[in-house]
């Protein structure tokens, strides 16, 4: 249980309560000094190893014998990332690097009071897993046989994170095959799309940022200038995972068909070009090859089988995409 603040220490007056902008605080009834109880900051990191879960299990309360993700408190003069990597490799044995932020959530504890959970996700760049002094074990769960876990904030991360997931992992299914008779040609065009389709995520808030910019700059796509970047963005978003799905081949013609030609109408209903409409799809292509050209995807000593492959498939896919959303113009 935390414990209740008795004595002010700068003087050693006795506590009182006292209200503050109201809200109700601790405050020194001799030297009047007011003391604040922010939330502590705790950093959490999800380690995924070929859709494996690092946990650790607790070797001291509170939630003892439970299982949790790397976590631990922030400490003074360090950044918040550093005191993930920290946590990380103190209670796991794990060095990684932080990729991104995923989830940041309030928890309350009888132990410490409000709690700001801080969930990254991190790389593993090195290291061996083990036990550190705060945990009893470390090791890796498949994502479905993660047992219950500690904290609240964990579980919705960790959701967070398999949910954002789903759509990546079903596109390596649907390009693995476990036939060792594959041809090389075909192995080495699925390992080429998995490489493009890693790129392609991986960068793609960078890719969204750079179409928008070229969206309203450009003078083929100059209607698009008075329409507001959230909007922009959930639609080069969606685009972006469709060709992601197709080129992963879980994505199928049907689907196209609805979704451009569903596009197409509406924006011939908003008063768009479709000249404009076709820039704006064309733009999306470009992007998405200049982000596999600037990653080293597509290199110059490849099987040449490969990259027609690949521009095959992604040319059918804008095709398609074209011939669909000027149905919709036509209807």
């Amino acid at each position: 249980m935390k414990k209740q603040r008795r004595f002010c220490l700068y003087c050693g007056g006795p506590i009182t309560r006292k209200k503050e902008d109201h809200v109700w605080r601790d405050c020194c009834s001799h030297c009047h000094s007011f003391f604040y109880d922010n939330p502590l900051p705790v950093v959490s990191t999800i380690v995924d190893e070929s859709r494996q879960i690092l946990l650790v299990k607790r070797d001291r309360a509170p939630h003892k014998g439970l299982w949790c993700l790397p976590t631990g408190f922030a400490e003074a003069g360090e950044s918040i990332q550093d005191a993930a990597l920290r946590e990380l490799h103190e209670e796991t044995g794990i060095k990684g690097k932080i990729t991104r932020l995923l989830d940041v959530d309030s928890y309350k504890s009888r132990f410490y009071g409000d709690l700001l959970f801080l969930t990254f996700v991190a790389e593993k760049t090195g290291g061996k897993v083990r036990a550190g002094d705060d945990s009893a074990q470390a090791r890796f769960y498949p994502i479905d046989e993660i047992p219950p876990l500690a904290f609240r904030p964990n579980d919705r991360a960790l959701s967070a994170y398999i949910k954002s997931k789903k759509d990546y992992w079903a596109i390596l299914d649907s390009i693995s095959h476990p036939d060792d008779k594959m041809t090389a040609k075909r192995k080495g065009a699925n390992a080429l799309t998995r490489r493009l389709i890693n790129d392609i995520l991986k960068n793609k808030e960078k890719m969204i940022e750079q179409w928008i910019e070229d969206m309203t700059t450009n003078p083929s796509t100059a209607e698009y200038r008075h329409i507001e970047n959230h909007t922009l963005y959930n639609i080069c978003d969606r685009i972006i995972s469709q060709i992601t799905l197709w080129l992963g081949c879980a994505y199928d013609i049907e689907r196209i068909k609805i979704f451009y030609t569903k596009l197409g109408l509406e924006r011939n209903k908003a008063g768009a070009k479709i000249s404009g409409v076709l820039s704006a799809l064309s733009l999306i292509r470009k992007h998405i090859w200049d982000v596999a050209l600037s990653q080293g995807t597509l290199q110059k000593n490849l099987d040449l089988y490969m990259t027609f492959e690949l521009q095959r498939r992604m040319t059918i896919f804008f095709d398609l995409a074209t011939v669909y959303i000027t149905r919709g113009y036509e209807k």
